[in-house]
């Protein structure tokens, strides 16, 4: 098989798994709410009359945005306002080719990576692609030429700047124990052990960056608590001015946002697709034992792995959504600038010390 064809395969493989996905994330954000609220959710969506308790509701979704009216404000500058959405969604769209969903498959004496693009500073091109997305948002609150959707962009502007910093000095440490940028080879690091039966994932070696990380990854979701972009009812997001498809392709930024935060800390802190004590011929557990397997349940052991790991990182930031009420915007501030800074700085030089020992 030429290496093109692999390529592409890859490509929509990653796309399709990518996107169906973000797809049903809208699915289960309805269905865990109502759980929360004591409701049954959206349960009537319905192909030839079958209900499978609302699988189908994001199709009907889809089709709907794809066929709403498409309004573009007189006053806006036209072609920005057009293009705002597009940029947003392609820059986070990118990002999925540098992530790894396992290690190697071997089909006829050919290995092929699991990963769209082995990248040797992946971790780079995943965080310059998630800031390149800033562009959008600030775009679609100036170009709607609406002082709503104008404060929406910028506080929108604001935040993410602010919580870019935290969210890269929280991924120093980890460097530094990890010597790479390669998202496969921090995986690959992460499957020796400690003392002998410990995985040494980042989630045992830097806590204090874990938790640094999944805030500011939060923050640059721009979901509750961290939704002062939005801001749902006060009416100044900066998609105040945008509807149809186009108000569609913010939303699903959203939802594949909150994926590609969930990849990162499965591929960062949670060993990516690592089982702990799994080679590449099956398990070695540290009492001695072996469970020898075949190279194809290996394969299916990882790639479950990392989408279970993947999975609960969705829920959970879904189940905080629902969860916590929205900061003010001078706290948000704070947090960023007061309190996570320091404590990267912080992590950074206790990682240091304690390496140097």
């Amino acid at each position: 098989m030429s290496e093109t064809i692999i390529i592409l395969i890859k490509v929509v493989c990653a796309l399709v798994w990518f996107l169906l996905i973000t797809l049903y994330l809208t699915w289960v954000e309805r269905k865990e709410s109502a759980v929360i609220q004591d409701r049954i959710g959206a349960n009537r969506a319905s192909i030839l009359g079958i209900r499978i308790i609302g699988l189908f509701q994001p199709f009907a979704d889809a089709i709907k945005m794809i066929f709403k009216e498409d309004f573009t404000p007189r006053f806006s500058r036209r072609f920005l306002h057009n293009l705002a959405p597009f940029i947003s969604f392609f820059f986070v769209a990118i990002t999925i080719s540098a992530i790894p969903f396992g290690d190697v498959l071997r089909i006829g004496g050919q290995e092929i990576k699991l990963q769209v693009m082995d990248i040797n500073v992946g971790l780079l091109f995943v965080l310059a692609m998630l800031s390149l997305g800033i562009y959008g948002i600030i775009l679609s609150g100036w170009s709607s030429n609406n002082r709503y959707a104008l404060i929406g962009g910028m506080r929108g502007a604001a935040q993410l700047i602010s919580y870019e910093v935290a969210l890269g000095l929280s991924l120093i440490g980890l460097i530094m124990v990890y010597p790479s940028l390669n998202l496969s080879t921090i995986v690959h690091y992460q499957g020796e052990l400690l003392f002998g039966w410990l995985p040494k994932w980042g989630v045992f070696l830097q806590p204090l960056g874990l938790l640094i990380f999944f805030f500011a990854a939060l923050a640059e979701t721009k979901r509750i608590p961290f939704d002062l972009p939005e801001g749902e009812n006060e009416i100044v997001g900066f998609f105040t001015e945008y509807s149809g498809l186009k108000w569609g392709l913010f939303m699903m930024t959203d939802f594949m946002e909150v994926l590609i935060v969930s990849t990162l800390l499965t591929t960062l802190f949670f060993g990516g697709w690592q089982v702990p004590w799994l080679a590449a011929d099956g398990f070695h557990f540290p009492w001695g034992s072996e469970w020898l397997l075949p190279h194809g349940i290996v394969v299916i052991f990882q790639v479950a792995a990392f989408n279970i790991k993947v999975f609960f990182f969705c829920w959970l930031q879904i189940l905080i959504r629902w969860t916590y009420p929205r900061f003010r915007y001078d706290q948000v501030m704070d947090l960023g600038w007061k309190l996570l800074i320091p404590l990267s700085l912080a992590n950074i030089v206790a990682t240091a010390i304690l390496l140097s020992i």
